[in-house]
């Protein structure tokens, strides 16, 4: 194929006043639909518009983000538990200059951390004095531990699903937790890999259908990426499509899709920086810690 694009619970410290921080977590019911890609171009077209992006890999025990980018961490998430290294440590440089913090693989220990390690480890973000706009949490797909908790952390919620039985099926079932369970109450719906805007439509209405017959949530439509052979491309050769195709199908919709996420409201009241972040996550944990 001709390729036509070349180019912790207690003692937060407080942080300098700065600009509040939009926090995104991007998940789904279940793995295969795309979303760490989602999570990756979502960064790198928001860092290409001028934001300081950070992109954490929340998915603690199977981590790739790394993998994706081409990227060889010295230390990782699972250091900064074990007291190796600190946070500062693990940031490693990504396209358009995204700050990636990459998480360990193949470690079963940190795919099963308690509330209060959830909270210690996204509190040493407290520490970080780089200049920031917007983290983008690349979560594990499905219902476990880590995903609620830092779903419940951030500002803004996006559900990835596909036009397949079983990921729409998974889709709900995750919502349906987010929102009885833990009081997520808008969450927005992301399609991916869509074959057609009829296929878009399709996705989105049957999810959000049998959510507001059932739930107490609003689903909003954030958009669709389409299937597209230079998305797999890229992937396979460890870059972002918007950095490697910028004029491809699926990188011009990132860039859309990043526009729109850019416009959602920031948080009130916060004192800047990720404080905003660490006291929703650490106060969400604290609840569930028996006194």
């Amino acid at each position: 194929m001709h390729d036509p694009y070349p180019n912790q619970a207690s003692g937060l410290r407080l942080l300098k006043p700065a600009q509040p921080v939009r926090v995104l977590a991007v998940t789904s019911g279940k793995g295969g639909v795309g979303k760490t890609s989602v999570s990756v171009n979502l960064a790198v077209a928001l860092a290409m518009a001028g934001r300081k992006v950070m992109l954490l890999d929340g998915d603690l025990g199977l981590a790739n983000i790394d993998v994706m980018l081409g990227l060889q961490p010295s230390c990782n998430l699972a250091h900064v538990l074990d007291g190796k290294c600190t946070l500062e440590d693990t940031v490693l440089e990504g396209p358009a200059g995204v700050m990636v913090v990459p998480a360990s693989s193949g470690k079963q220990h940190m795919a099963e951390l308690s509330p209060v390690q959830h909270a210690g480890l996204v509190q040493a973000f407290s520490e970080l004095s780089r200049p920031l706009d917007t983290l983008i949490v690349d979560t594990a797909a499905g219902i476990a531990g880590s995903v609620i908790t830092f779903s419940q952390a951030s500002q803004h919620v996006i559900v990835v699903v596909t036009n397949d039985p079983t990921s729409l099926t998974d889709a709900y079932a995750l919502i349906k937790v987010l929102n009885r369970d833990h009081g997520i109450r808008r969450i927005q719906v992301l399609a991916n890999m869509a074959r057609s805007a009829a296929e878009v439509r399709e996705i989105y209405e049957n999810l959000r259908r049998v959510a507001e017959k059932f739930l107490d949530v609003t689903l909003s439509f954030m958009g669709s990426v389409p299937e597209d052979e230079w998305l797999k491309r890229a992937v396979r050769h460890q870059r972002a499509v918007v950095d490697a195709y910028p004029n491809s199908p699926s990188a011009k919709a990132f860039h859309q899709l990043a526009a729109k996420a850019d416009r959602w409201s920031l948080p009130q009241g916060a004192r800047g920086n990720l404080e905003f972040f660490v006291e929703r996550l650490v106060h969400r944990a604290a609840a569930v810690i028996p006194a």
